[in-house]
């Protein structure tokens, strides 16, 4: 420490000999041996100092500088670091735009802070400096502040290229992380209306199975990496998601929990407030990048034309003599199927990035096959109803506990009758008591189960009255083919019958004719009997 201590004190000495010869010689020595002796003075003094140093001013000219708030924000971080900066003796404590309770810490003004990066140090320091007052411009007197980061020259390099950008990478995530999510929805035919979204939903409390959960983070995780990897395999930068399962099985929570995992705004689309494609075409083109648009229930909130149908109702329009023009416009351009598709899919998905589609419907067997396919719906999720693992997550969140003697109970019946999450969360927050709340729980499940059992007994003798119902038709038509049967053999020996008599009267009819002929010929003179 002694020798450090000795040999910066040299170099101080030597640097303040220079600056001397330097201020002799620029009033004894003319321009030209002055610009040589200042070259060579400055080679000699990068020679002998081992520090670089980089400044990031507030401001640049009247411009901000963007890179000075997310070295404060980046330091902020790491002012807390007793072990780095024990020696900091003045802070700066400020509240963050979201409330006094969020407090920022900061360095002061005159101190220092050293930051390791990679293995390399960093000293920071907060520097100010006052401005004179400009009549010319008709600026007064005003304080720039800027920070300065000292570090070894061999490391010039690694803190311009590498250090510097993890810092501004590192702000932005910060700033990313703290600003508030905003939901949106569409007021008009073709506007956007904010409102500050608050839902507290996270996937640590979200009642769905870990494995399909991890499935789901794992799968948005790899999207929001995948920038370059989409642009070179030519793809627009989006991810869809369909979620289909019955009522309360926690759609609408997932969406949050995603729009708050990522930091994304959700743009909320209620379709039935969108009267054309071209109104549709404006509001998407509206949302910013890193959001999600959230289309819920399509399968019931429109009546989405079918493509093979459009081109026949645009001929029954035309067909209408009485139909004025605006109407004839407002039925050829009303939203259809190709319009919604076509910013999912089409030319217009490229219109923004890093976004984020997701349907949700009760009924999958109703949707089009158009929207299912990948490229448009990428990840189906279903939604079921509550298992035993959703079940303890729930309880966690509402009364947080990780077990309880009646879990073993619950969890075998909720294996044999379906209740959704929500059904269970609404039990669990009647009551603050643990206990008393799993007792309304089991009942629950156990009259569910009563009813399930009363339901199948029902179905199984309304089976069976149908059975019956159906052998006794069986029956009857069996015995109707045996009476038309017998009836048909009747009317066979009948006929027969009749056809007999007609050859016995045909025959007696050719034997009188032939006695008449015979009587006949005797009686006429003419005939000789021989």
């Amino acid at each position: 420490m002694a020798s450090y201590d000795k040999t910066m004190a040299t170099a101080a000495s030597l640097a303040a000999s220079l600056m001397l010869v330097r201020s002799l010689a620029s009033e004894l020595l003319p321009s030209e041996a002055r610009e040589a002796l200042s070259t060579a003075l400055n080679s000699l003094r990068s020679r002998l100092t081992w520090k670089h140093t980089i400044v990031v001013e507030e401001v640049e000219g009247w411009s901000y500088n963007h890179v000075y708030p997310a070295v404060k924000a980046y330091l902020a971080t790491r002012v807390v670091d007793a072990g780095a900066n024990i020696d900091m003796q003045c802070l700066r404590v400020s509240s963050a735009n979201s409330g006094p309770e969020k407090l920022v810490v900061s360095m002061e003004t005159g101190e220092e802070m050293a930051d390791v990066y990679e293995g390399t140090e960093f000293r920071w320091c907060l520097v100010t400096r006052e401005v004179k007052a400009d009549p010319n411009v008709g600026a007064g007197a005003r304080e720039v502040r800027s920070y300065r980061v000292s570090f070894h020259k061999k490391h010039k390099e690694k803190a311009l290229k590498e250090y510097l950008p993890f810092i501004v990478a590192t702000a932005k995530a910060i700033k990313q992380g703290e600003r508030s999510l905003n939901i949106y929805m569409n007021e008009d035919t073709d506007d956007w209306a904010p409102m500050d979204l608050q839902h507290p939903s996270t996937f640590s409390t979200l009642a769905m199975d870990q494995k399909q959960k991890q499935s789901i983070i794992d799968d948005l995780d790899r999207f929001i990496k995948r920038k370059d990897y989409y642009r070179r395999i030519g793809k627009a930068w989006k991810r869809g998601y369909l979620l289909y399962g019955p009522p309360g099985t926690g759609k609408s929570s997932l969406i949050a929990a995603i729009a708050n995992h990522l930091r994304f705004d959700i743009y909320d689309l209620e379709l039935t407030g969108v009267e054309s494609n071209s109104d549709l075409r404006r509001l998407l083109v509206g949302m910013t990048n890193r959001s999600i648009l959230v289309v819920e229930d399509i399968d019931c909130t429109i009546e989405l034309m079918q493509r093979e149908e459009q081109d026949e109702d645009k001929e029954k329009s035309k067909s209408k003599s009485n139909s004025n023009s605006k109407e004839k416009k407002k039925t050829e351009d009303k939203v259809t199927l190709s319009g919604l598709l076509n910013f999912v899919d089409g030319l217009w998905s490229t219109s923004g990035e890093e976004r984020i589609i997701i349907f949700t419907t009760n009924y999958k067997e109703r949707l089009d096959p158009a929207l299912l396919r990948p490229g448009r719906m990428d990840m189906h999720i279903h939604m079921g109803y509550c298992t035993p693992e959703a079940f303890r997550i729930l309880v966690n969140n509402y009364h947080a506990i990780e077990y309880h003697a009646k879990y073993p109970e619950i969890e075998e019946l909720i294996k044999e009758v379906t209740v959704t999450p929500a059904e269970v969360a609404e039990v669990l927050m009647r009551n603050d008591d643990t206990d008393d709340a799993l007792d309304d729980l089991v009942e629950l499940l156990n009259t569910k189960k009563k009813d399930a059992n009363e339901i199948k007994i029902e179905n199984k003798q309304v089976d069976e009255k149908k059975d019956a119902s159906e052998i006794k038709t069986e029956s009857m038509q069996v015995d109707e083919k045996k009476d038309c049967d017998g009836t048909k053999t009747e009317s066979v020996q009948a006929e027969e019958k009749n056809d007999d008599k007609e050859v016995v009267l045909k025959m007696i009819h050719s034997q009188k004719t032939e006695a008449v002929r015979i009587v006949e010929a005797n009686s006429d003179p003419s005939v000789c009997t021989i």
